[in-house]
């Protein structure tokens, strides 16, 4: 009984007290709320701070370049050379799946090693036209002339 005869009381006063206070408020008297203009300016100060760094993007990733050049063309080298290898590896496989293709793969592989042996490697003549194919080959890729010892 005493519960409900405290929840009463301050239903009754909190009623009570906000009736009064639309009693007492006018038409002209209403709280009024802060103009909009504080987050309009947060939202400008943003797209100002947004625009400043677009703007300037080029220069930062120019000066980034500039000072880790060798590891990124290294690691993109690496990421190139890794996916050629992978792609190397998956038409191979490709290629050995099909029938009688690596069997005839292996016998034309064995039937080169074998001739590259008997032209190139038996005789010490053709051994000497062998390593001066090899420098003339060099000379052309790198194009540089390379001291004979």
């Amino acid at each position: 009984m005493e519960n409900e005869l405290e929840q009463q009381q301050y239903v009754d006063t909190a009623s009570q007290n906000r009736i009064e206070v639309l009693k007492g408020s006018e038409a002209g008297n209403l709280p009024m709320l802060p103009p909009a203009s504080e987050p309009e300016e947060q939202w400008q100060r943003i797209g100002r701070q947004i625009s400043t760094f677009l703007a300037q993007l080029p220069e930062y990733i120019g000066s980034f370049y500039q000072e880790y050049k060798l590891p990124i063309i290294s690691f993109a080298l690496l990421v190139i050379t890794v996916t050629a290898l992978r792609i190397f590896l998956a038409v191979l496989n490709a290629i050995n799946g099909i029938p009688l293709v690596s069997p005839i793969l292996q016998f034309i592989g064995l039937g080169y090693t074998i001739w590259f042996t008997f032209r190139y490697l038996l005789k010490d003549s053709t051994r000497q036209e062998l390593a001066e194919e090899i420098r003339l080959l060099k000379k052309q890729i790198l194009g540089r002339q390379e001291s004979q010892t």
